[in-house]
């Protein structure tokens, strides 16, 4: 009996105690536990409008904005520069391709047709005769390139077999020449050769060298000489028939038998 209400009591003692232990232990809890977190869920939707208040807004609009109105500058000047043309001479040889040109400096070259289509005729520019050097006789023509992708010239005499040059070349060496050849100029690629047009062929007429230019003035010179010593001697000759017929009226009158209505 004794020990029962020992052990009744303890009880009572224990469930007594209970509510100062579970405070106890929650605050012991409370004090370990991890913070609260709804902090950072806020922070972390942040993308929506309405997690952020009116300083967040300004401070967004105020760190953004400026980058934006720097890239819509730059925009503005890059359309406001003048496009750049190539220095590309199409009737230049051995030149750099204007492509190359192009990837280095940043430039623009002319439009050319595709390289599935047959080239532009390029446009002749002359035919010289060589006077000097161990050419000397022969004929260059010159001509300048289309705006075509190109991979060979063709050089079409009549009635000689066509000469072939390369992409980069813009004049070649021919024989000699007859005065009203006519001579052609085509531009070939995989696509085929251009046709030839008005621009593109041209008939040689030899120029007049300086020694025919010495000949025909000696002969100008002679002829005229010689008019000058025909006209000279008609004029002496009138000259002296005036001068016979004068004396020969003279010699008349100074005859005193001599009259016009016959002798006495």
């Amino acid at each position: 009996m004794t020990s029962l209400l020992w052990n009744l009591a303890v009880l009572l003692l224990f469930l007594g105690a209970s509510p100062l232990l579970h405070s106890h232990l929650t605050t012991h809890a409370a004090s370990t536990s991890p913070p609260d977190t709804h902090r950072q869920i806020k922070y972390a939707a942040m993308g929506s409008d309405d997690d952020y208040d009116d300083d967040d807004d300004d401070d967004f609009f105020h760190t953004r904005m400026p980058s934006t109105e720097v890239v819509n500058s730059v925009k503005k000047t890059v359309l406001l520069q003048a496009p750049q043309l190539c220095q590309f001479n199409p009737c230049s040889e051995n030149q750099e391709p204007c492509e190359q040109i192009s990837e280095r400096t940043r430039c623009l070259c002319p439009g050319v047709s595709r390289a599935d289509e047959p080239p532009h005729a390029p446009r002749i520019q002359g035919l010289l005769p060589v006077s000097e050097g161990r050419d000397r006789g022969k004929i260059e023509v010159q001509w300048c390139a289309p705006s075509s992708v190109v991979t060979a010239y063709r050089v079409v005499i009549d009635g000689h077999e066509p000469l072939q040059f390369m992409d980069v070349s813009r004049r070649g060496l021919l024989e000699s020449l007859e005065a009203g050849t006519k001579v052609c100029v085509a531009a070939v690629n995989n696509a085929g050769q251009s046709p030839p047009s008005e621009f593109s062929c041209k008939r040689y007429d030899p120029p007049e060298s300086s020694d025919h230019k010495l000949l025909a003035g000696i002969i100008g010179g002679g002829v005229a000489l010689l008019l000058l010593l025909i006209i000279g001697a008609v004029i002496i000759w009138m000259h002296q028939m005036r001068k016979k017929a004068k004396r020969d009226s003279a010699d008349g009158l100074g005859n005193p038998s001599y009259s016009t209505e016959g002798t006495l």
